[in-house]
């Protein structure tokens, strides 16, 4: 495993053909801020976080998962993060530089091992952020980013070797075999985890909330809205984080958590759960039980904006 020079999850950045419905709705009902917007492209905070934006919404022809952005602690750690990569022959997207999105820093962009453009960055300006209250039921900040993948063991190798990510815990079950694979950065448990699925895609983006009660009244709104909750209430037990999954306008899976575990990294110890035991997926026993439809859901469609490159 490459020493690890990420630090956290900053942004996910997604590209939709109906722009205004994807805005209405993470700046309406998700309940994110647009802090800035320009030529069908906008910029939505989350209002506890110091992060300029979480999510990123481009118009285009056809809907893609344009990048996935994660921080690194100074522009020394991107420029030893970008001559490692070229070193282990992954392709760059971009030198390192000046970055030209809110809050400016120093930062690059390069293809994963499944074609997805990821961005590393440092010297971010920090936004002026603020304690979210109690009962205000809107995003703390950006949790984790799920990726599907056709080759899970690939991706999760790739993932160590080149960015220092660790495992925390997979989901396997005596049918299927290993289906997820949580990593990390830091002590949080997981702020990405690698999915099995039939092609590269987004699996979901979650976002945490202040509280349990604050979790609830979210999900609440958001059904009331009439947006399809494909999954939940529920805890799950890798993790041991709370979940709803709602589909967005363009069938993207995203997810209200709180409560995601962090972990002793000197003591811990990877699990394997069964997930085909009911209490692994829900603890609690409150969610609709995990089946077809929602894995389906979860395999989202495949991602147009993968770059097809030998894997390194």
């Amino acid at each position: 495993m490459s020493p690890r020079l990420l630090t956290h999850l900053r942004h996910v950045d997604l590209a939709v053909p109906d722009y205004d419905k994807q805005l209405d709705f993470y700046s309406g009902v998700w309940g994110l801020t647009k802090v800035a917007e320009d030529s069908g492209i906008s910029f939505l905070a989350a209002e506890g976080s110091p992060e300029q934006y979480v999510v990123r919404l481009r118009k285009a022809g056809e809907k893609r998962l344009d990048l996935v952005s994660y921080g690194a602690a100074s522009p020394a750690d991107v420029d030893t993060l970008a001559a490692r990569l070229l070193a282990g022959g992954v392709q760059l997207v971009s030198q390192p530089g000046a970055v030209d999105t809110p809050g400016g820093g120093y930062g690059f962009r390069f293809f994963d091992v499944d074609g997805r453009t990821i961005e590393v960055s440092a010297d971010v300006e920090v936004r002026q952020h603020r304690k979210i209250e109690e009962k205000e039921a809107i995003p703390v900040k950006l949790s984790h980013v799920v990726l599907n993948s056709p080759d899970l063991d690939r991706t999760r190798q790739w993932y160590e070797r080149h960015l220092g990510f660790a495992l925390s815990d997979t989901l396997s079950s005596p049918h299927m075999g290993e289906v997820m694979h949580f990593m990390r950065i830091s002590n949080q448990h997981h702020s990405m985890a690698i999915a099995r699925g039939p092609h590269t895609a987004l699996h979901h983006v979650s976002f945490e909330m202040r509280g349990i009660d604050e979790y609830m009244r979210g999900s609440g709104r958001v059904m009331r809205a009439g947006f399809q909750k494909v999954w939940g209430p529920g805890r799950h037990m890798a993790g041991d984080n709370t979940f709803t999954y709602f589909l967005d306008p363009h069938g993207n899976t995203v997810e209200y958590t709180t409560e995601l575990e962090l972990l002793d990294e000197d003591t811990w110890h990877p699990h394997v759960y069964d997930f085909s035991r009911p209490e692994v997926t829900d603890q609690w026993g409150t969610a609709n039980a995990m089946n077809e439809l929602i894995a389906k859901e979860s395999f989202n469609d495949p991602d147009r904006g993968v770059f097809v490159a030998p894997p390194v």
